[in-house]
């Protein structure tokens, strides 16, 4: 078990979580660091290319990648431990805060190369469905800002993931659901959206509050639900998706520790939209698949 699980699964907190935000950034010695949740990884072109001007004019220019396919800015000037206006209005101008309400809360990972090479599944609809009824709901504005959903299209490559709640595709119409570290029921792919916010309503309700309360399903003192056992035609795992050229055009590119410069998300862009792509895909494994041409 590597230390990200092992602090993943540990049993009790003393205190609240303290993920950053943009709303809630985390002080660091450099200045306030913000995170900007993606849905899927999926990052419009124009929004990069805004974000890394932010990050030129009030932070240290660069745009950093996590290990939840998230983006990351940080050294911004601090106005009594919050962004000031100026630049929570710049950030917020990049088309990454889409909730102010809900913004710690859009921890949704997706297999990234969905619905355009490999899998039984399509998962944007899902993804984008499960992203909708999460905002939608105030309840769920208060789960905890490490809770994680994990959507695995059937090829494998995030069955290994540890999340609370997710699914694996089955084939094209059918999931099974994640439930913390075991199954849950299988589901038409339709269904599954619903079906997720569902059980994080039922831990919302099952964590009480206060600073101890627990932050994910496993630390829950009771199951949260009846169990399942895993359906003989999941996946096996697949390997992290290595950097370079794609089957199906473009290519995975590695994004160092620094981060991305200005110089590097400009020529990212440049070369997404020579393909006639407006989107790239931030993946979990710390890259950026930049769509091209097939070989």
């Amino acid at each position: 078990m590597s230390p990200m699980d092992s602090a993943f699964l540990s049993a009790r907190r003393a205190r609240r979580d303290r993920c950053p935000g943009v709303l809630r950034p985390w002080q660091a010695e450099d200045g306030l660091l913000v995170r900007l949740r993606l849905i899927g990884g999926r990052l419009p072109t124009e929004s990069l290319t805004a974000l890394a001007a932010v990050a030129e004019r009030h932070g240290d220019g660069r745009v950093h990648v996590t290990g939840r396919a998230n983006l990351q800015i940080r050294a911004l000037p601090s106005s009594q431990g919050r962004l000031g206006s100026a630049v929570l209005d710049a950030v917020e101008a990049t088309g990454l805060l889409p909730s102010r309400t809900h913004e710690l809360v859009r921890n949704v990972m997706v297999s990234p190369r969905t619905g355009v090479r490999g899998g039984r599944a399509d998962l944007r609809p899902v993804a984008a469905e499960l992203d909708r009824l999460l905002c939608a709901d105030p309840c769920l504005a208060g789960l905890p800002a490490r809770f994680l959903f994990v959507l695995d299209d059937g090829r494998g490559d995030l069955l290994t993931r540890t999340c609370d709640l997710g699914l694996v595709a089955l084939d094209a119409g059918t999931a099974q659901l994640r439930v913390g570290d075991g199954w849950g029921p299988r589901v038409p792919l339709p269904e599954a959206a619903p079906a997720l916010t569902g059980l994080a309503r039922r831990f919302m309700d099952a964590r009480g509050i206060g600073p101890t309360a627990p932050w994910h399903i496993v630390e829950l003192p009771e199951p949260l639900g009846g169990s399942a056992a895993p359906d003989p035609g999941l996946p096996s795992p697949e390997p992290p998706l290595p950097p370079g050229p794609l089957p199906e055009g473009g290519r995975h590119v590695p994004v160092p520790d620094s981060g991305l410069g200005s110089d590097d998300v400009a020529r990212l862009v440049d070369e997404a939209h020579a393909a006639g792509a407006t989107a790239l895909t931030v993946t979990p494994w710390r890259g950026v698949i930049v769509p091209g041409a097939a070989a």
